[in-house]
C-alpha cells in the first residue's frame, strides 16, 4: 500500500496523490516565460492571478531566480532551467516531491552547489524529498535517511553514517564507498575467523613493517603494488605476503604526489582497529526486477 501523511493514496491515479515530479531533463515549455511555466500548475488548477502570481513569486526567491520571470528557457543555463522546474513542482505545495536524477546533467561543480541548495531549499519548505539517483556520494550527501535498491528490492535502509559505517551486505559495502570485501579462508587468515567481512579503505593505517600493533588492532605485513594519487588523497594497493591484496586510502597530509609514487615496492605494515572490521550477512537471493 502507498500512504501519504497517513493517507491510503494506492486506489487514487497519480495525478490526484498530491505529488509532483523533478526530472532530469527539466521537461519545461519553450515557448513560455520562466513565470508562466512556473505557474502552469496552478492555473490548470485555476487558482486566481493574484494568488498566482504571489505563489510563482514567493517560488522563485526559493530558488533564487528573482527578476528571470520573464525570460524565456532558452536564455538560461542548465542549472538556471533545472531551478525552475524544481520552483514549478514546490509551488503547488505538494505533499511529497519525487526527484528523478534531477542534477544527472549538469557538470560536477554546479551539481555540488545544487545538492547544497536543495538540501536547504527541503529544510524551508518541509516537504518530503525523494530523490532517485545513481551517485553514492550524492546519496551520502544529501540524505536524511538513505535506501539501497539492489534488483528492485531495499538492501537496507538507515541513516547515511549507518549505512556506509554499518553496511549489511557485500552488495551495500561495495556500492556504498569502496570496501575490501575478504571471505572465505582470506578472512580466517586476516581475521582469524571464517565469514564475510568488509573494511573501508580509509580505516587502514599504512605504516613500517617493525611498527608496533595495539592490543584491539589487527594487522598484516605486504607491499605496495600499485599508487594512485586523487588530489586530497592516494590510493595503495598492497599485496599481502599471505597472498591477496588490500587497499587503503591516506589522506595527503605530508607526503607529495612524487613521494607516493616512489614508494612502490616498498615493505609496509598494514594495522587497523578490529571495530572497524565489519562483519557481513549474506546477500539475498533476489530475482531480476
Amino acid at each position: 500500500r502507498i500512504y501519504l501523511h497517513g493517507d491510503d493514496v494506492t486506489d487514487l491515479p497519480p495525478f490526484d496523490r498530491d505529488v509532483n515530479t523533478v526530472f532530469q531533463d527539466y521537461a519545461l515549455f519553450p515557448h513560455m516565460s520562466v513565470a508562466e511555466n512556473v505557474g502552469y500548475g496552478l492555473e490548470v488548477r485555476k487558482v486566481g492571478a493574484s494568488e498566482r502570481a504571489t505563489r510563482v513569486k514567493e517560488a522563485l526567491r526559493m530558488v533564487r531566480l528573482e527578476g528571470y520571470d520573464a525570460r524565456r528557457p532558452a536564455q538560461l543555463s542548465g542549472g538556471q532551467r533545472q531551478r525552475v522546474a524544481l520552483a514549478r513542482a514546490l509551488v503547488n505545495r505538494p505533499r511529497v516531491l519525487l526527484l528523478d536524477e534531477p542534477l544527472g546533467a549538469l557538470d560536477l561543480k554546479l551539481r555540488e552547489e545544487m545538492q547544497i541548495e536543495l538540501k536547504a531549499i527541503q529544510g524551508e519548505v518541509g516537504i518530503t524529498f525523494i530523490y532517485v539517483t545513481h551517485d553514492q556520494q550524492e546519496a551520502l550527501t544529501m540524505s536524511d535517511r538513505l535506501a539501497v535498491f539492489n534488483r528492485g528490492r531495499i538492501e537496507q535502509i538507515g541513516t547515511p553514517a549507518e549505512v556506509y559505517e554499518h553496511p549489511k551486505t557485500s552488495f551495500v559495502a561495495g556500492f556504498v564507498g569502496s570496501s575490501n570485501l575478504v571471505a572465505g579462508e582470506a578472512a580466517r587468515a586476516l581475521f582469524g575467523t571464517p565469514g564475510r567481512f568488509a573494511i573501508r579503505p580509509e580505516k587502514i593505517r599504512l605504516g613500517e613493517p617493525t611498527d608496533k600493533v595495539g592490543a584491539d588492532e589487527g594487522s598484516v605485513l605486504g607491499r605496495i603494488k600499485t599508487v594512485v594519487y586523487l588530489g586530497a588523497d592516494t590510493r595503495y594497493i598492497i599485496s599481502l605476503d599471505i597472498g591477496g591484496e588490500l587497499t587503503v586510502t591516506q589522506q595527503n597530509l605530508k607526503e607529495s604526489s612524487m613521494e607516493a609514487h616512489s614508494a612502490e615496492g616498498r615493505a609496509v605494515r598494514l594495522t587497523w582497529r578490529r571495530g572497524h572490521v565489519l562483519t557481513l550477512a549474506e546477500d539475498p537471493q533476489v530475482a531480476p526486477a
